[in-house]
C-alpha cells in the first residue's frame, strides 16, 4: 500500500454492480485520475462485478478494486431471477459500503478524502458529511430521467396514482409532448415498494444534497431540462459523452467492420438491444419477418443462439443480406458510413452512441428509462421513431423502415441528428462545455493539485 502512504488524496468510489452503471464511473475515474496522478482511488464494488469490469491482474495506474458484500446469504443458488440478486444487494446497503470502507481505511492507513458515487447511492451524502468530504454523485443516464426522479413527488400531485397514462406532462417545463405512460416503474404507476423504485425515490429526495452531480451527456442535449437541473442542484456537471472522452478498444474480432465496407452509405439496419434483455420469441419472430420481406442489409448483435430462437431457416434465406453475430463494437458500427439505422432498446449509452455516429433510430424499449428516451427522441428531439404499439410486428417493423431509410422525413431525422452530433463533439473538444465541466470536478474533488489543460484519452 505504498502508494496510498504517498498520495495526495485519497477518493473512495462506490459502484452499483448491475447493468451499465459501474463501467462508466469506472471511465469517469480514469479520466480523473489521470487529471489527478498524486491521488489514489479506491473503487468499491462486489467481487464479480470487479472481475468484469477491472483488467485481469486488477490493477489500473492509481485505481485500485475493493470488493464490497453482495448482500447474498451463504450458499445462495441462483434461481434464474434477475431481480433477485438486486433485491439482496440493496437490502444490503449502505452497511456493506460502510464496513468495506473502515477496512480500506485500516487497510492503506489513509483516511477518505473525497467520496463519488453512483448517484442511486441517496446515502452518500450521510456517509460524507460523517467523513467532512465532498460528495460526488454520478448520474449515468439521461437529464429527463433524472429530473423525473427529482420531481417524483410534483408528478405524483400532478398525476395521482395509476391516473390516466395518457395525461400529458406539461406542468414541466418543456415536458408536454411527454405522457404518464413514458414515465419510469414506481413513479406515477407500476410497483411503488419494488426496491428499484424505492430507491430512485430516495436518490431524488438526497441528491441536493451532493457537492456535484456529473453526467454522462452534454449541454446542449436537452438545454432546458439541463437547466432546470442546474437550479435543484449546487453543481449539476455534464461531462459526457463518455465515449467521446476516452477511447473505448475496437475488438471486431467478427469482421463487422469489413462487412460494412461492403455496403452503400445509410443501407444496412444495425440491430441491438444491449447486454440485459431481448425482445421476447413471437416478436424476434416478427422482426425477422420484416427484414427478409424488407429484403435490406442487416447486422444483428445477437444475444443467445439464433438458430434455436430465430424461425427456422431465415438465416439461410437472408445469409446473402444480413450479418448475425454475438457481439460488435456498437460505437464504430454505428460511425460507420453504411449504417442507415440503428433498431435499439432505447438505454442512454445507446442513444449516446446513436447520436455520435449520427444514425436515427427505432425503438422497443423494455423497462426503466428506455419508454421515456424512447418518446423524447422521437417527440421532443425528432430523429428516431417508437413502434407502433410499443412492441415489434411485421408491418410495424416495415413501416418504421421504411420511413427512416426511404423518405424525405427521414433524411430530416438523419439532418437532426446530425447537427447533435457536431454538438457532441465540439463539447469535447478543448475549452468546449464537458471539458470545462471536467476541470470543475477535478477542482471539486482535489484542491491541493491542479487540474490539466486538457483531458487526456483513455482506453475505457
Amino acid at each position: 500500500m505504498e502508494n496510498y502512504k504517498n498520495a495526495s488524496k485519497h477518493i473512495a468510489v462506490l459502484a452499483f454492480p448491475f447493468g451499465t452503471h459501474a463501467a462508466p464511473l469506472l471511465c469517469l475515474i480514469r479520466q480523473l485520475s489521470a487529471a489527478v496522478p498524486g491521488a489514489m482511488f479506491s473503487f468499491l464494488n462486489t467481487e464479480q462485478a470487479n472481475s468484469l469490469t477491472f483488467p485481469k491482474d486488477g490493477k489500473l495506474d492509481n485505481v485500485r478494486p475493493f470488493n464490497v458484500w453482495d448482500g447474498l446469504p451463504e450458499g445462495y443458488s441462483f434461481k434464474g431471477n434477475p431481480h433477485e440478486p438486486v433485491e439482496y444487494f440493496i437490502k444490503a446497503v449502505p452497511g456493506n459500503f460502510r464496513k468495506a470502507m473502515d477496512a480500506l481505511v485500516a487497510e492503506t492507513g489513509k483516511p477518505i478524502d473525497c467520496l463519488i458515487t453512483d448517484a442511486f447511492y441517496w446515502f452518500g451524502g450521510d456517509i460524507a458529511d460523517e467523513l467532512n468530504v465532498p460528495w460526488v454523485a454520478l448520474w449515468t443516464a439521461g437529464p429527463r430521467a433524472l429530473l423525473v426522479h427529482v420531481q417524483t413527488d410534483v408528478i405524483r400531485q400532478h398525476l395521482g396514482i395509476n391516473g390516466p397514462e395518457d395525461k400529458a406532462l406539461d406542468f414541466l417545463q418543456d415536458f408536454s409532448a411527454l405522457r404518464a405512460a413514458d414515465l419510469p416503474d414506481g413513479i406515477s404507476s407500476g410497483s411503488f415498494d419494488a426496491p428499484i423504485p424505492v430507491l430512485l425515490h430516495k436518490m431524488g429526495l438526497a441528491l441536493s444534497r451532493a457537492t456535484a452531480i456529473t453526467a454522462n451527456s452534454y449541454e446542449d442535449l436537452d438545454n432546458t431540462v439541463v437547466n432546470m437541473l442546474k437550479s435543484s442542484f449546487k453543481k449539476f456537471l455534464n461531462v459526457g459523452p463518455f465515449n467521446l472522452v476516452s477511447v473505448p478498444p475496437t475488438d471486431d474480432r467478427h469482421g463487422c467492420l469489413d462487412w460494412l465496407n461492403k455496403h452503400e452509405p445509410a443501407s444496412v439496419v444495425y440491430i441491438s438491444f444491449g447486454s440485459v434483455i431481448s425482445p421476447p420469441p413471437h416478436e424476434l419472430a416478427e422482426l425477422s419477418e420484416a427484414l427478409e420481406e424488407s429484403d435490406l442489409p442487416y447486422l444483428w448483435s445477437f444475444r443467445g443462439n439464433p438458430e434455436q430462437q430465430l424461425p427456422r431457416g431465415f438465416l439461410e434465406r437472408t445469409s446473402s443480406k444480413g450479418k448475425i453475430v454475438p457481439w460488435a463494437p456498437q460505437l464504430k458500427v454505428l460511425q460507420h458510413p453504411s449504417v442507415g439505422v440503428f433498431v435499439t432498446h432505447g438505454g442512454w449509452n445507446s442513444v449516446l452512441e446513436s447520436i455520435i455516429g449520427g444514425v436515427p433510430m427505432i425503438f422497443r424499449p423494455f423497462f426503466g428509462d428506455q419508454r421515456l428516451n424512447t418518446r423524447t427522441v422521437e417527440a421532443v428531439w425528432g430523429f428516431g421513431l417508437g413502434l407502433e404499439g410499443g412492441s415489434f410486428t411485421k408491418e410495424g417493423t416495415i413501416k418504421a423502415l421504411k420511413f427512416i431509410l426511404s423518405t424525405e422525413e427521414g433524411q430530416r431525422m438523419r439532418g437532426k441528428i446530425g447537427v447533435q452530433k457536431e454538438l457532441a463533439f465540439k463539447a469535447v473538444q478543448p475549452n468546449g462545455s464537458s471539458i470545462e465541466n471536467f476541470k470543475t470536478l477535478v477542482k471539486i474533488v482535489t484542491t491541493t493539485s491542479q487540474p490539466n489543460s486538457s483531458t487526456q484519452l483513455i482506453k475505457c
